[in-house]
């Protein structure tokens, strides 16, 4: 009897850390700001998901390049406009391998603007049909989006 009443002031103490913690984690959650969530696709209103949000409205999203030779570089600007009602930013731009390399525009694109994403593509060591993609991710609705590139390598 002794014995367990040695232990229930720990059990305790072990419970109200427990406890403090958890209300520590609840406490942080509630200060993070509506401001810091770009992608309205995780709020709990549907009728978010298309108010307000800058939108990506491209000329084309799939660049044919054709027939080269191996070894060939090919670049394409992929033009686009934000048809949303709020600035557009795109926190990344990802090749589908180190061939294919994007540079994209680092600063907001206002409501209205137009933007560009360049893309080299360098056939070097590769062979074939070609399908490589860009991923962009921005805070738009959906919050990626996938740029194509597609041709054919021939032999030098």
């Amino acid at each position: 009897m002794k014995m367990i009443l040695k232990f229930v002031p720990v059990l305790l103490a072990v419970a109200l850390v427990s406890c403090q913690s958890e209300s520590a984690s609840e406490k942080a959650a509630k200060q993070l700001s509506p401001e810091m969530v770009e992608n309205a696709a995780t709020a709990d209103n549907p009728a978010a998901i298309t108010s307000g949000n800058p939108a990506f409205d491209f000329a084309s999203e799939t660049f044919e390049f054709g027939k080269i030779t191996q070894g060939e570089s090919v670049s394409y600007s992929f033009k686009f406009k934000n048809t949303g009602d709020s600035p557009l930013i795109i926190s990344s731009a990802n090749g589908s391998c180190g061939c294919t390399v994007p540079t994209w525009p680092k600063e907001p694109i206002a409501p209205g603007k137009e933007g560009v994403i360049e893309v080299t593509f360098n056939s070097e060591g590769k062979m074939g049909v070609q399908n490589k993609t860009v991923t962009l991710v921005a805070n738009t609705t959906p919050n990626t989006k996938v740029l194509y590139l597609r041709g054919e390598i021939l032999a030098p």
